[in-house]
């Protein structure tokens, strides 16, 4: 399976950061030269899938599917029925080189397998699967953000690609979000714990390079800016998700924040 690796040309610092972290893990990767929004004003010109229509996706978020759509086409044209994408800020788990060196605990029907946590509250199957090395696969029912470090099959990356070649959307919310095109039926495991996290979270080494431009663009579509609501609104609110809540928990499903694999190895 190929390890692909993102990463700008303009940071050099990352990438010795990466090559690192693979090195310790004892897991070879390739590098993908990143779209850089600076070199491609273009960008912004594409349409955009409809549900940004309010809160528009900015120019690095853009840019950001086009790199993670580099590393698919490689994917939908490889031999291999997996392939493996990183961004190049992540911090790998003490025991994730044994985790990718193997394929065989990948379930045959997985479309996409989420190796990352963002350290909040998603909702996932209560069923878990061991895959050895004290890892386990829940099923991901919910959108979990965050494209540092997934899984993907041959088929879902060409499905992707098509999905994306009229339209600009959140790699996150392509990837990770079940009821986003392109299709309404992917198959999405979580391994819990996560076998690696942004640096951001666990380092403060490495800052987000889409975070102050994300939040700047919502904070420009007025989304953030608290209303009252009247009465009757929050009645409604919270009726529908105690019954929601009721829903997921017949279902055999849980909100949970998904744990990281810490990086020490004595454990």
């Amino acid at each position: 399976m190929k390890c692909l690796v993102i990463n700008l040309d303009r940071s050099p610092d990352r990438l010795a950061h990466i090559a690192a972290e693979f090195a310790r893990v004892g897991i070879a990767f390739e590098r993908i030269v990143a779209i850089d929004a600076r070199d491609h004003p273009d960008l912004m010109l594409q349409p955009q899938h409809a549900m940004y229509s309010i809160r528009r996706l900015s120019h690095s978020e853009i840019a950001c599917m086009h790199s993670h759509r580099a590393c698919w086409a490689i994917i939908a044209q490889d031999d291999a029925p997996y392939g493996a994408v990183f961004e190049d800020d992540i911090v790998f788990s003490a025991k994730a080189g044994a985790v990718l060196a193997d394929v065989s605990w990948i379930p045959a029907d997985a479309d996409v397998v989420k190796l990352e946590t963002f350290f909040i509250k998603t909702m996932t199957q209560r069923k878990r699967t061991a895959v050895g090395h004290g890892f386990s696969l829940v099923r991901l029912r919910r959108n979990h953000v965050g494209t540092a470090g997934y899984i993907l099959s041959r088929q879902m990356a060409r499905d992707l690609l098509d999905a994306t070649a009229q339209a600009s959307a959140a790699a996150d919310d392509l990837v990770f979000n079940p009821a986003f095109p392109p299709s309404g039926e992917k198959t999405i495991y979580q391994l819990v714990p996560a076998l690696c996290a942004q640096d951001q979270f666990v380092g403060h080494r490495l800052p987000s390079l889409l975070v102050e431009e994300r939040e700047a663009a919502w904070d420009a579509s007025g989304l953030t800016i608290k209303r009252r609501r009247p009465v009757t609104e929050k009645i409604w609110t919270e009726t529908r998700r105690v019954v929601e809540w009721i829903i997921d928990y017949c279902r055999m499903r849980r909100y949970t924040v998904v744990p990281f694999d810490p990086p020490e190895a004595d454990r």
